[in-house]
């Protein structure tokens, strides 16, 4: 219910009250009782509410039962989200991915819009009235739009894996910020690379992904990338247009988990993220998980988690180093060594092996002709590499 009134607040809906009830079997046609609807029909009167939001998913006819009952407008949970999500996307992606996800969820709702012409009599020819031919109508278009949205959205995926093909030629390996929203991500982003990314008290202040260079301690870099947040009861609608975004997580090779170490639910919240990332095929890709916000007051423990764990402050830069050499230690532990006789005309291969990897020797022969190259770098960067000698022998 907390999380409920920090999404009402950051849609711009001030709470002015609430309510809980245990069902055993939600009912069909309102999902909660009738004496827990009275109490809010009379809550909503009182303190002149303008909308009632439900935190579970509300059917088309729960939810236009409910808006005759209270006489004021309800929407659902996934409702609140999407409309977040549409005052949050800036890039043009973005703004293609929620518009899918919010006609995906208006399609089965159409009806109520166009129930005051509805004109519904006996079946046969030449019953059906102008409500019906409207509906018809405005179904085909929103069918029609989805489609065109789905078209671009893959050439937007296109465009995405050309991009990864070409940093995959450097390459560098991809480092992806993953967790709740509201973690500490984006913090945690500028911290890391002075990326300039916004950064507010709300959830999903940021939608679109950002990459930027990531230098570590050895000298070498990879790529960091900062992917929107996860929450509760995400809608499905969400991760189906999000897929390009998120296909940034599923390629990683390796996986920062934020989490908010003074939250009293972070055991829960790091168990919906690996749900998520189980959903997206990124299960065993390694992964760090950092409990941020080290300055603040804690209640509890911190939960017990598999893999590696670091604990920091992205506000105010504590632990730093340790996950930087963490980041470091688990990316070179994925590396392959490979010793290389690379002529002196090819020093970009060696400038290569120095940006994507580590390189332990370098010397020249005695004719002065090649470098005798001991490194450890990606196993894609070491494959480019053996096929461009051989290419030039």
């Amino acid at each position: 219910m907390r999380e409920l009134e920090s999404l009402a607040s950051t849609a711009g809906i001030t709470v002015v009250g609430s309510a809980i009830q245990a069902v055993k079997k939600p009912h069909p046609r309102t999902l909660i009782g009738a004496g827990k609807i009275e109490e809010i029909r009379g809550s909503v009167e009182s303190l002149k509410a303008q909308v009632v939001v439900f935190d579970d998913e509300l059917s088309p006819a729960q939810q236009r039962n409910l808006e005759q009952m209270f006489c004021v407008k309800v929407i659902d949970r996934t409702q609140l989200i999407l409309d977040i999500f549409a005052h949050r996307a800036t890039s043009q992606e973005g703004k293609l991915q929620v518009e899918l996800a919010q006609l995906q969820y208006l399609m089965p709702r159409l009806t109520r819009a166009w129930l005051h012409l509805s004109r519904q009599r006996g079946g046969g020819v030449g019953t059906r009235g102008p409500g019906e031919t409207q509906l018809e109508v405005d179904r085909r278009r929103v069918r029609e739009r989805i489609a065109v949205l789905r078209k671009r959205l893959q050439e937007v995926r296109r465009t995405r894996a050309l991009h990864r093909v070409k940093r995959d030629a450097v390459p560098y390996p991809v480092v992806a910020l993953v967790g709740y929203t509201n973690a500490g991500k984006s913090t945690l982003m500028n911290r890391l690379t002075d990326a300039g990314v916004l950064v507010e008290n709300k959830l999903f202040a940021t939608l679109d992904p950002t990459v930027r260079t990531l230098r570590l301690p050895d000298g070498g870099e990879a790529l960091l990338v900062d992917t929107v947040g996860f929450i509760h009861k995400l809608p499905h609608d969400f991760v189906d247009a999000f897929k390009s975004t998120l296909d940034e997580v599923s390629n990683a090779s390796l996986l920062i988990h934020v989490v908010d170490g003074s939250e009293e639910l972070a055991g829960e919240r790091i168990s919906i993220v690996d749900g998520v990332l189980a959903e997206l095929g990124a299960a065993e890709t390694p992964r760090v998980t950092v409990f941020n916000k080290a300055d603040r007051p804690r209640s509890q423990p911190l939960p017990r988690v598999d893999g590696a764990v670091c604990e920091i402050s992205a506000a105010t830069g504590t632990g730093i180093g340790d996950l930087l050499r963490q980041i470091d230690g688990l990316l070179a532990s994925r590396q392959e060594r490979m010793q290389v006789s690379i002529p002196v005309d090819r020093t970009d291969l060696i400038a290569a092996m120095h940006r994507g990897g580590r390189v332990v020797e370098e010397l020249l022969n005695e004719a002065q002709t090649r470098f005798q190259v001991t490194a450890f770098v990606p196993p894609p960067l070491a494959g480019r590499i053996r096929k461009e000698l051989a290419e030039s022998c």
